[in-house]
Parts: C-alpha cells; structure tokens; sequence
C-alpha cells in the first residue's frame, strides 16, 4: 500500500547550513562597530539631513542667530556681571589719572566684553609702572594693581629731567629740580645705562655729600662729580671708587676743596692734578716770580 503523503527525498538532503552570503550577513549583523553604528550614525544622519534643510533657509537662519544674540546678551548684561566702576590700587594721584586715560571704559560694562589681559598689558606699557594686574573685583569694580617704578635719580638729558628707576629705566618727567631735592642728580649722555655706579659714588662721598650736586658721565665712559662753588672731581674711567677715597682723604688731610681749586683731575692713577682759579693761579705766579727775585 503507497503512503497518502509523498516526502520530497530531496527537500530531506538539503543541508541546513545558511548560505556564504547569509553567513557573512549573520557575521555583519553580530559585530559591535556595525550595530553601534546603525544605532548611532543612522539617528545622526537624519539629524544632519533634517538640520541641514531647516538652515538651508536664509531667514530661519537669520532668525536663528538674532534668538542667539538675545539670549548671550540676556545673559552677559545680568547685573552680576556687569562691571560699573574702575579702582586703581598702588598708584599716586599722576599714576593714578595716566591709568584712568589710557583705559577709557564706558561703564557699565559687561565682564564678558572686557579683554583683563589687553588692559593689563597697556597699563604695564606705561614708563611709571613696573608690573600690573587687572581684574574683576567685589562691588562689580574692575580693579587695576601696580607696582610704581620707584625713582633714585634724576637724570637730565634732552633739557628736561627725567626720573628714573634702580634699574635706569624711565618713570616720568619733573619740572624743575626743586620738585624732587630728595633724589641725587645725575647727566650726560648714557648716564642712565651707570646708575648703580652713580649711586655708588653718592653714598661713598662722605664729608663731601653736602657738597655734592650732581654727576655728570663724559664721554660715556667716566664720571664727574660736580660740587658748589664750581668744583669738579676728575674721575678715571677705571677705579672710580678708590680715587674719590683718594680726594676724601686729601681733603680731610690739607682741606684742599676748601681753597681756590677748580678741579682735581684724578684721570692718571699716577699722579693727580689740581687745576686753581685764574686769580689763585696768578697769585702763586707772584709769589714764585717775588721768591725768584729775592734769590
């Protein structure tokens, strides 16, 4: 008797396994990077699409800015960040007025617009100032700190005189010498590049700094020191120091400034040269031609 239902023998052989392609495909659809970036790159390129149509509009993109621009600003100009005043720390009245002119804010001002590092730049640029921070400070103040350069000298130069730092550096203009008579005097060209040695000598003049009136480099390689009464000291460009020793002690022993004396050349370490007033000199000039004649 035949069986009601015919098997197919061939259906029965057919193997199981998925084809070279399917297997591959199996593969593809198991393997992190590519399921991570159907998740992610398909989402993200419908982004892209859609955000590229919607600003492909020139008024929804100008639209789009302008919504921007009011909500930085609604956000920059909130009163706590507002700065509504300037304070300057460490400077005097004319240091103070030359930072106030070179920073010229209208103020209020937001704290986002302010460049600190610019303004702090152009207040350090300033010839009075050494160094200078800027910030925003308590009491929506922008503040400024500075270091004043501190003057030791005036230098004349140029017909005018300059104040001057430790360093030679120049920190502001003086009108005459009686607004500053706490600061030694110095002159010539390129004094300012010898200001430690110029200083040097000041504290070493003992007896003779009441005397003193100022230095005055010459030739740009030695110095003079300048007295009342019109005298000079010769000084060598070498050993500066020793040979004003050297007059303070002839002084001290024959009270030689105290006559009719020019200058004492001390420029030949070997020998030092008294220069006298013209009516000294013909004094002596009598007295040795009287002496002559007696003989």
């Amino acid at each position: 008797m035949r069986p009601l239902i015919r098997r197919n023998h061939r259906a029965s052989l057919r193997d199981p396994a998925p084809s070279k392609w399917g297997y591959r495909m199996q593969r593809l659809l198991l393997t992190p990077g590519f399921v991570t970036s159907v998740r992610v790159g398909i989402p993200l390129a419908l982004i892209g699409i859609i955000a590229a149509t919607w600003f492909s509009d020139e008024q929804r993109v100008a639209d789009f800015n302008k919504r921007i621009a009011e909500v930085k600003a609604s956000v920059q100009e909130r009163p706590e960040f507002m700065v509504t005043s300037l304070d300057v720390v460490g400077a005097g009245p004319v240091l103070e007025a030359d930072v106030r002119r070179v920073l010229p804010i209208d103020f209020p001002a937001s704290s986002f617009d302010l460049d600190l590092e610019a303004m702090r730049e152009v207040v350090a640029a300033l010839n009075a100032v050494a160094d200078a921070s800027v910030r925003v400070g308590e009491n929506n103040a922008l503040t400024v700190e500075v270091t004043p350069r501190i003057p030791v000298a005036l230098w004349r130069a140029h017909d005018n005189l300059r104040l001057i730092d430790a360093d030679g550096v120049f920190s502001g203009v003086v009108a005459e010498r009686g607004d500053r008579l706490d600061l030694p005097l110095i002159a010539g060209d390129g004094a300012h590049d010898h200001i430690q040695e110029a200083l040097a000598l000041f504290r070493n003049a003992g007896p003779l700094a009441p005397r003193v009136r100022g230095l005055v480099r010459m030739g740009e390689r030695r110095w003079d020191i300048v007295l009342d009464r019109g005298q000079r000291i010769k000084l060598p460009a070498e050993g500066a120091m020793a040979a004003l020793d050297r007059v303070i002690v002839l002084h001290q022993s024959n009270d030689i400034l105290e006559k009719d004396v020019v200058a004492i050349d001390l420029r030949n370490r070997d020998r030092a040269t008294v220069q006298m007033t013209t009516e000294a000199a013909s004094a002596l000039r009598r007295v040795n031609t009287f002496e002559a004649e007696d003989q």
